[in-house]
């Protein structure tokens, strides 16, 4: 029999605090307002017979004397089917108008994945975007994160990979998104036809801070689930430093001792424990995650990007609107290049980013006021060719398409011997009509 406590000793913020014994970490309780209302709440710490939980929804409205009943169960996601094409909160209530969720109660914030069913990736992910397919190939069950500052546009870049990848299912993890930029990802989706492939966990910038911590857990069971049954997952959350925050502020009003930049202790923990849901499960389906990093100040050296970037598999840069191919590095790369993708494809993009690196410097010279010599010249038609050609967001090409644009564009700006590419593969590659 459920017991129920009819006292609520403090009220913080989204905390509140009650007398009770014989619960769990994680427990889920549910509290009755004076109103008749019901709202839920997870228990997350004990102190002797004291226990804190954490409200889901606004705590307006609450009292000390409404009632908790705990309910001997943790935290659960529904999966089924009927998932796809809806939109739902941090909690895993609907918030699209539609029917509840009815089918399987999968609990969320379970370990990750077991390492003897994981398999080495040697898959890649396409998403017609060179900077990405060409330079640092995205692998099928690779963590990455995208570095970038607030006011670039990463939610288009996002939008833009689910609309293209070939993955099964597409899951879009929301965190203090604006309703423009909510409103953004489901015209989107509805827009490219993508929708029905689609599930949505959303948390708004004026929901409770509680439901931006459940977002990312919800949508990774969610996504392991699918991906139990056989399906490709591509999970895209946004934004992590808004998820981090949320911890932080929990964490203050839990007075907790700060650590670097006010942020509690575990924040490592907490990001890696997300990010390790990444899985290529042998014999079934997959999990990819990118995540949406934005540094406070552009600042690299912050907690939130200084720690994921221990725990992922490379980065990209969003900078000025373009994928930085300087500070952009996929550490997966190497497992596809050459093997899954044709021959020429690792020394082609090592030969067009040297060239480019090469022509910032002319640029250099040329701000300054040197004279330039040939090579100069021919490196600065190359910059602004491979800018509009390769590094431009609005340029959508499938993988072998880029590769010959890039073999065109140093045929328009260079001559074979060059390059630098070793003779047996430029002989194959380079354009016809620029032979002799």
């Amino acid at each position: 029999m459920r017991k129920v406590y009819d006292r609520i000793i403090d009220l913080r913020g989204n905390l509140i605090t009650v007398a009770a014994q014989g619960v769990s970490l994680g427990e889920v309780a549910r509290i009755q307002k004076k109103n008749g209302t019901w709202t839920y709440a997870s228990v997350l710490r004990f102190d002797d017979d004291l226990v804190t939980l954490q409200v889901f929804e606004n705590t307006r409205g609450l009292s000390t004397g409404d009632k908790v009943t705990f309910l001997g169960r943790e935290i659960a996601a529904s999966f089924s089917d009927s998932l796809l094409g809806r939109r739902l909160n941090g909690t895993g209530a609907p918030i699209d108008d539609g029917p509840d969720i009815l089918g399987d109660e999968v609990p969320i914030g379970n370990p990750s994945f077991n390492p003897v069913k994981r398999i080495i990736p040697r898959e890649l992910v396409r998403t017609n975007i060179p900077m990405i397919d060409v330079f640092n190939c995205l692998v099928k069950s690779q963590k990455i994160p995208i570095f970038s500052v607030a006011g670039e546009p990463y939610n288009q870049l996002l939008m833009r990979i689910a609309n293209q990848t070939d993955a099964d299912i597409v899951i879009i993890a929301g965190m203090g998104l604006r309703f423009d930029d909510y409103q953004a990802f489901i015209d989107n989706a509805e827009k490219a036809g993508s929708i029905e492939k689609t599930v949505m966990f959303i948390h708004r910038a004026v929901d409770p801070p509680v439901e931006c911590l459940l977002v990312p857990d919800m949508a990774l069971a969610v996504a392991e689930k699918f991906a139990l049954d056989g399906k490709d997952v591509l999970v895209l959350m946004t934004d992590m430093t808004a998820f981090a925050d949320a911890i932080k502020e929990i964490a203050i009003t839990m007075d907790q001792i700060p650590s670097n930049r006010g942020y509690p202790g575990s924040l490592y923990s907490d990001l890696a424990s997300r990010y390790e849901k990444a899985v290529d499960i042998d014999g079934s389906g997959a999990i990819t995650i990118i995540a949406v990093t934005t540094m406070p100040g552009g600042d690299v050296t912050h907690p939130i990007p200084d720690n994921t970037g221990y725990i992922t598999e490379g980065q990209y840069y969003l900078i000025n609107g373009q994928i930085d191919p300087f500070g952009s590095l996929s550490r997966l790369k190497q497992l596809v290049i050459g093997k899954v993708t044709r021959e020429d494809h690792g020394d082609l993009a090592n030969a067009m980013i040297r060239l480019y690196a090469d022509s910032k410097k002319a640029r250099e010279r040329q701000g300054m006021g040197f004279k330039l010599s040939r090579w100069d010249e021919k490196l600065l038609r190359y910059s602004y060719l491979f800018e509009e050609r390769m590094m431009s967001l609005s340029v959508n090409l499938p993988l072998d398409k880029a590769l010959d644009l890039g073999w065109h564009t140093l045929a328009e700006c260079f001559d074979l011997e060059e390059i630098g590419i070793k003779k047996s593969i430029s002989d194959k590659y380079w354009p016809k009509e620029r032979e002799g």
